[in-house]
């Protein structure tokens, strides 16, 4: 159920924990920062959690004025959750608190969301030239276009893409760390590309280790 529990301190970062600090609620936030998500969308990338965890979450967010409900015109007929203005500017403090974990050892077994992914590959990706690619990741579609020197990453169908990705997020992982290997993903099943393969090559060995 959904709490309000407060560390009752007037410190600036306890008053940021009594709205982002109860667990889940920073992955949440993780989940929104490509863009607004259906319920089934932000529930199936956090396993680890029950609907009505994720539900009681959402619900408090929305009520600080992090998050927002909007709904989507037909013939769509559903609610997305999306970040407020002031619920952007978390941004850089996850992705700063992901940059700090990643000294930490994984733990063994763990799952990989295709938001995570897709944040590190933004992230550590130093394009030098421009292209548009549709990329599938557990059937869904998201639109990733570099230019030199910056990528973003919408979901949606792009138009006119120069290749198409299809393949689930550990192996897309695992080529940002060893882009050599994808023909042997490829081979293996666990990739397909339509398109231009080059540029695919290209996308994988732009990024920073």
């Amino acid at each position: 159920m959904p709490t309000s529990r407060s560390y009752g301190d007037a410190c600036t970062i306890a008053r940021a924990l009594d709205v982002v600090g109860e667990r889940w609620a920073l992955l949440v936030v993780r989940e929104l920062l490509l863009g607004p998500q259906r319920f089934s969308d932000v529930r199936r990338a956090l396993p680890g959690a029950s609907s009505n965890l994720v539900t009681d979450r959402l619900r408090e967010l929305e009520g600080r004025g992090v998050v927002a409900r909007r709904p989507l015109p037909p013939p769509a007929a559903s609610t997305v959750y999306e970040l407020t203005e002031w619920g952007r500017e978390l941004e850089p403090v996850v992705l700063t608190l992901g940059d700090w974990g990643a000294r930490i050892p994984r733990p063994q077994p763990a799952s990989l969301g295709v938001t995570s992914v897709l944040l590190y590959l933004r992230g550590s990706a130093r394009p030098h030239g421009t292209a548009c690619y549709r990329v599938e990741l557990d059937s869904r579609v998201w639109t990733v276009r570099t230019e030199p020197g910056r990528l973003t990453v919408e979901p949606g169908e792009p138009d006119g893409p120069d290749a198409t990705i299809r393949t689930d997020p550990p192996t897309l992982n695992a080529l940002l760390e060893q882009p050599s290997h994808l023909d042997e993903a490829i081979d293996g099943g666990r990739l397909t590309i339509e398109g231009d393969r080059d540029a695919v090559r290209r996308l994988l060995r732009e990024h920073e280790s």
